[in-house]
């Protein structure tokens, strides 16, 4: 008989407040395979990323913020959560910089992103002016470059 690794034969705990979003809240977990399907879906989407709460603590704080924001907005938006897992597999397309973060789409379309923890009061003017705004193209994550220089020229 050959030993299963500890992580195989017991699915990963949730933090309570994360599993909250899903139990208390109805958020729908949105996987990577689910991605497309729930972003195409029409109107406003809020898109929780989520990392490693005990690397990125601030992850429980948007955790909480979450629900609040979603009954602020009276509904505008429909919100769903990436694990970390799924997290990590698709937040290049978005560009943001900070964990967490939430990404607003329209009808799978990018608005843009908030990320990091931010005061109530940016969240709410944030997510307002993104919720009114036109679709734009999701900024890249990249290295930078610097210009050319000419031979012999500063470097």
């Amino acid at each position: 008989m050959t030993a299963t690794p500890a992580a195989a034969q017991a699915p990963a705990v949730r933090h309570p407040l994360i599993e909250r979003l899903f139990t208390e809240y109805g958020f729908p977990e949105v996987t990577a395979d689910g991605f497309e399907a729930f972003a195409a879906q029409p109107g406003h989407a809020v898109l929780f990323f989520s990392e490693d709460p005990v690397k990125f603590r601030e992850t429980l704080d948007l955790a909480v913020i979450l629900p609040e924001l979603h009954r602020a907005f009276e509904g505008s938006f429909r919100a769903g959560v990436l694990l970390p897992e799924a997290s990590k597999k698709l937040y290049a397309r978005y560009g943001f910089r900070r964990w967490p973060a939430l990404v607003l789409l329209r009808d799978g379309q990018y608005l843009g992103a908030v990320d990091g923890i931010r005061t109530w009061d940016d969240y709410i003017h944030e997510i307002q002016r993104l919720l009114a705004s036109e679709p734009v193209r999701p900024p890249a994550i990249g290295v930078a470059v610097a210009p050319a220089t000419k031979p012999g020229g500063p470097r």
